[in-house]
């Protein structure tokens, strides 16, 4: 009896890309999730993305905060960035079995993907949906190994390779997706990145509609990329419901915390003509001291990075969130 009260904790998340590195742990509070730890930081300028310097920065990092925060673990869930994964909706091709499925499958989407279409190097995966389509999901090889090399090197177990939209996805149904009804409405969960915009659509738990827009956090200075970037939007609802005649989608959820992206929300969701929420995952996750964590390890070394900040955060966490949620 008393060891369901035990807490929970956990696999640790990590939202990795080039500019930038997240990694958090949540706990299973019963009717919430609480945070054990998180860090994150920026790229340094005078490193270049991808290089063997930024592999070096990112294992350094890693293994600074594991040793410096309060994880209870370091057993991870991980996912690619959102740059580095190709996502296609498509009606399921017509196959006699899985090997001619996944050759059909790589037929229609060759021609679309933004790196080289060597079948060898590519990692092929598509989810059943909804009314006989299916989600598509390619990425390089290479590209995986290197990652998984840098949470080798740093020390950590990997539990899985997940994809953003799952954890945007876990995100949702935890924290704002809770009450019965939620259960059947289709939403949008639109997560704006200082690079891009994600975009789910969603039935609770049901992943139905993915796409990555290259238009992020840092144009939104600039009215035409606001304008191209509702465009974009409008386009994802306008293929969502000429693949899914009998769901329409009910309402938008920004999956943002920061206060300068509320205005953008504001103006999205008036083009959209659709009601909308801010989801701040932050604000919904529990914790029993959020300025616990201190900025110096046991050794009195200042480490690389800053850990979560309630008071003043600018940090989106929507994906290390719902990654360490994945389990």
């Amino acid at each position: 009896m008393f060891g369901l009260l035990k807490k929970l904790s956990y696999p640790i998340g990590i939202d990795i890309s080039d500019d930038s590195l997240k990694i958090a742990q949540l706990e299973n509070k019963g009717r919430g999730a609480g945070l054990v730890s998180g860090f994150s930081a920026s790229r340094p300028e005078d490193i270049p993305a991808g290089s063997g310097n930024w592999q070096r920065w990112a294992i350094d990092t890693i293994r600074q905060w594991i040793s410096a925060g309060s994880f209870e673990s370091k057993e991870v869930i991980a996912a690619m960035p959102a740059k580095d994964v190709f996502i296609e909706l498509m009606k399921m091709p017509k196959a006699n079995n899985d090997n001619e499925l996944q050759n059909a499958v790589f037929s229609k989407i060759k021609q679309k993907l933004p790196f080289e279409p060597e079948q060898s190097n590519i990692m092929l995966k598509y989810f059943p949906t909804i009314d006989d389509n299916i989600l598509v999901i390619a990425t390089q090889r290479d590209i995986i190994e290197r990652h998984l090399a840098i949470y080798e090197k740093a020390g950590l177990a990997i539990k899985s390779m997940s994809i953003w939209p799952v954890a945007l996805v876990n995100c949702y149904t935890r924290f704002f997706g809770r009450r019965q009804a939620d259960i059947e409405s289709v939403v949008m969960l639109i997560d704006i990145e200082n690079d891009c915009t994600n975009v789910v659509i969603c039935r609770h738990k049901n992943l139905l509609f993915a796409r990555t827009i290259p238009i992020g956090a840092v144009q939104q200075s600039d009215e035409s990329a606001v304008t191209r970037l509702i465009m974009e939007l409008t386009n994802c609802k306008r293929q969502f419901s000429s693949m899914y005649n009998n769901f329409q989608i009910e309402r938008l959820i920004f999956l943002s915390s920061r206060a300068e992206d509320r205005d953008i929300c504001a103006a999205i969701a008036k083009k959209l003509e659709m009601p909308a929420q801010v989801g701040d995952c932050l604000a919904a996750a529990e914790t029993a001291d959020p300025y616990r964590l201190a900025r110096e390890n046991k050794g009195g070394k200042v480490i690389t990075g800053t850990p979560i900040d309630r008071r003043n955060n600018q940090v989106n966490w929507a994906t290390a969130f719902g990654l360490s949620l994945s389990s």
